[in-house]
């Protein structure tokens, strides 16, 4: 049986683990749009800005209570351009995961959480082509204790309202 939750917001049923991520780092958000095209280079996985302002695309994983799947976070985060480099040097190498991990700061922010942006953490590549694992250090920050402690489904599935069905947005 997959997974499956009933949303805090709308009564529903929703199947599968739920994943949500951002496009951008924060930092690239921050350039006004006529200037991005000559000050930042973005793909998929990396960003640069101005040319010394480096980052990836990576997950960061909550475990969920009594579940196989994470509930999964895309990020940003920066790095630091050497370890940007040596990114670059292994991006696309099946077996990486022996690589770092590489020190960074979270540059997405997540609208749930107080303010998460510069957060520190820890980039671990993984093999396969999958995305690396950002880890949190280990603060009092409500998203980084959710990260080490995990979280329930009832948690899921109010994260789930709060990002789908926010009046705001």
């Amino acid at each position: 049986m997959s997974f499956e939750f009933l949303c805090a917001s709308c009564g529903e049923v929703h199947q599968g683990m739920p994943s949500f991520g951002v496009l951008t780092p924060f930092s690239y958000d921050d350039i006004p749009p006529n200037e991005r095209a000559t000050r930042c280079t973005l793909s998929t996985d990396t960003c640069t800005v101005d040319g010394r302002f480096f980052f990836v695309r990576a997950c960061l994983e909550i475990p969920v209570q009594g579940e196989p799947e994470p509930f999964s976070w895309g990020v940003w985060v920066s790095l630091s351009a050497e370890s940007y480099n040596q990114w670059l040097e292994f991006e696309f190498i099946d077996k990486r995961s022996h690589i770092g991990p590489f020190f960074g700061w979270l540059n997405t922010d997540l609208m749930p959480y107080p303010d998460t942006l510069n957060l520190k953490t820890r980039v671990h590549l993984r093999d396969d082509g999958i995305r690396p694992f950002i880890e949190l250090e280990p603060t009092e920050h409500p998203l980084a204790i959710e990260q080490r402690q995990g979280i329930s489904v009832d948690r899921v599935a109010e994260l789930y309202a709060m990002v789908m069905h926010d009046p705001s947005s």
